[in-house]
């Protein structure tokens, strides 16, 4: 298992993703979403593991002004848009190679063996 968690060092969810994990004795590679970010090809993996580049943002974030922007980005624009704000991001991101979540899903990590 390769678990790579993406978030805000402040973020009260990717902390407890981050407890689920250690408790389990399960090494995580942890990323803080402000200082470095997603890379491009992370971010098309975790769209693709979810669907889609609105899966990633959160509607109830404290940018609603980007959030909206986001809504009327075009579809090809998406990807680039979540690079450059990644404060409208749902936290945490959590990959396991090809397979991802957002938020805070153990029902859906204790699957990953």
């Amino acid at each position: 298992m390769n678990i790579q968690i993406f978030g805000g060092g402040k973020n009260f969810d990717v902390k407890k993703a981050e407890r689920y994990f250690k408790e389990r004795r399960i090494p995580v590679q942890r990323v803080d979403l402000f200082e470095k970010g997603l890379s491009k090809g992370e971010l098309r993996a975790v769209c693709r593991a979810l669907g889609s580049a609105e899966a990633l943002v959160d509607t109830a974030a404290k940018a609603k002004e980007t959030v909206i922007w986001f809504q009327h980005t075009a579809e090809e624009d998406r990807e680039a848009f979540l690079l450059e704000h990644p404060e409208i991001l749902r936290q945490p991101i959590v990959r396991n190679g090809a397979q991802a979540t957002v938020g805070y899903q153990p029902e859906v990590w204790k699957n990953w063996a």
